[in-house]
């Protein structure tokens, strides 16, 4: 459990808004500012997670780096006692293809900073489109 505040579906959206924007625009330094030093981050292409800013902002520098024109979108989002959970549609980018994705984030916060962020999401046809381009 983390030492956290509570947050409300408005807050709650606030506080998605910023950062989500923040995905965009290949900024890996403002996009960490938004989690704890000691955070916790899983995603697909990191099943195990990546710990704290030494871990995670190197692979935010890659990821952002190599998708800088992708746009995050909260489409909806339940509070709960810790953070919150986040249904979210994205549209990438790849070569001349527009991948639409839609997935969650399981957010827990602590003094308003994200302590642990896990993403879920099939990328079957991002990574198809990936292959098909040779873009990554």
């Amino acid at each position: 459990m983390y030492l956290s505040i509570s947050m409300n579906e408005r807050d709650a959206f606030e506080f998605c808004g910023e950062w989500l924007s923040a995905w965009t625009g290949n900024e890996p330094n403002k996009l960490i500012d938004f989690y704890a030093k000691d955070a916790f981050y899983r995603d697909p292409a990191n099943p195990d997670g990546l710990k704290g800013h030494r871990e995670i902002l190197p692979y935010f520098v890659k990821l952002l780096e190599k998708n800088p024109e992708w746009n995050w979108e909260a489409t909806q989002v339940f509070p709960t006692k810790d953070g919150f959970v986040l249904k979210w549609r994205a549209e990438i980018p790849v070569g001349s293809t527009m991948i639409v994705e839609e997935g969650m984030d399981i957010v827990e916060m602590m003094f308003r900073k994200i302590a642990c962020n896990e993403v879920y999401f099939d990328r079957t046809n991002w990574l198809e489109a990936i292959r098909e381009t040779n873009w990554f």
